[in-house]
């Protein structure tokens, strides 16, 4: 009995130990920074990398697992732009967030508004 405590115990802590240093930086790619752009954010560069790990799973051409239309080109993401940041934007298990498996880092976020603040530049 005293053996079993001692494994369940060990066990727990490795458990508990892995699990106490992850971060979003360990868990989500990296996404093109707007400043090695000279400070324009671009769908080329900074958009359509967060489309591609985040959205096109679902919003493939043609659209997958209940998703409602494609996210696969420019002109498709720049028509639904401020929905995509209101979708992302809200918190997970919300109704409508976006992307399902949970709510992206608000830096990826911030990207897309200052990509619609910019007036949608597409290179």
């Amino acid at each position: 009995m005293e053996k079993t405590i001692l494994v369940f115990v060990t066990f727990l802590s490795f458990m508990i130990y892995g699990c106490s240093y992850d971060s979003e930086n360990d868990l989500i790619e990296p996404i093109v920074n707007p400043t090695d752009n000279g400070g324009i954010v671009n769908y080329s560069n900074n958009v359509k990398p967060i489309m591609t790990s985040s959205c096109i799973s679902c919003h493939a051409s043609p659209p997958i697992n209940g998703a409602p239309f494609s996210l696969i080109t420019y002109d498709q993401v720049s028509q639904r732009a401020n929905n995509v940041l209101n979708a992302m934007s809200r918190q997970s298990g919300a109704s409508g967030a976006m992307p399902p498996a949970g709510r992206l880092p608000q830096s990826t976020i911030d990207i897309i508004q200052q990509w619609i603040d910019d007036g949608l530049p597409e290179n």
